[in-house]
């Protein structure tokens, strides 16, 4: 299915018009994705330990956080589990933590660089996974 592009308004925008809004884009940040599979259970439904990872987290990739970090267990049946959410200065860090699957799903954003094998560090250190599939994206800002 083609992704659809939308400008100012609503409107549709052309080929021709996504590409001469490209080369007026910037980078803006940098947003890491992980799917971390087989962690450790009793690892991923220790609220303590979550909260010990953000802080870590948020000090190996050198941001400074913003108030202390959300650590919710909520949801049901298979989809229940701790969500973490740490903002920090330059945006944010989330997870969400499945009981059922042994799964984390981890979310870092920020407009200021930061070395993505230090995260996966941190995730080995306070979760174990079995594997992890990650990403790194650029984020661009528009600049008129």
């Amino acid at each position: 299915m083609p992704v659809k592009t939308y400008g100012k308004r609503g409107k549709k925008l052309t080929n021709g018009e996504i590409i001469s809004h490209a080369h007026n884009m910037t980078w803006w940040g940098s947003e890491f994705i992980a799917d971390c599979g087989g962690c450790d259970l009793a690892l991923i439904t220790d609220a303590h330990n979550i909260k010990l990872f953000s802080e870590e987290l948020v000090r190996r990739i050198d941001m400074k956080a913003y108030g202390d970090p959300q650590i919710i267990h909520f949801g049901t049946e298979d989809k229940a589990g701790y969500t973490l959410v740490q903002l920090i200065e330059t945006s944010n860090i989330t997870a969400h933590f499945s009981n059922d699957t042994c799964s984390v799903f981890l979310n870092v954003f920020s407009c200021r660089e930061f070395d993505k094998h230090v995260v996966i560090e941190v995730i080995n250190k306070y979760f174990q996974p079995s594997m992890i599939h990650h990403t790194m994206n650029d984020r661009l800002a528009y600049v008129k």
